[in-house]
């Protein structure tokens, strides 16, 4: 999911979406970043159409990793839980 898609899942509005990830959920985040990083370092991508590619590998890497996680868990890592609780309060002003 992209990052907007994500925090609709989430329902969450402004906030921080890292800061609302689960741990497995940032651990797969981070692996992607991670792994993106040392791919550029490695293959030294030159433009936005081979830096596109390096991310779609390091996303791959933690895409990997997650479908993993899940066929050993028998459940999906991604969840609608949030790990800050959040409650909303709609901003409507009374005149008194």
């Amino acid at each position: 999911m992209k990052a907007n898609e994500f925090k609709a899942y989430k329902g969450i509005r402004k906030e921080s979406l890292r800061d609302n990830m689960t741990d497995i959920e940032v651990a797969l985040t981070d692996l992607g970043e991670i792994a993106t990083r040392e791919l550029a370092k490695e293959h030294k991508p030159y433009g936005l159409e081979q830096n596109k590619k390096i991310a779609k590998m390091g996303g791959h890497a933690a895409k990997v990793a997650r479908d993993d996680i899940e066929k050993n868990l028998g459940k999906s890592v991604i969840t609608r839980k949030n790990a800050l609780k959040y409650q909303y309060i709609d901003e409507v002003k009374k005149i008194v």
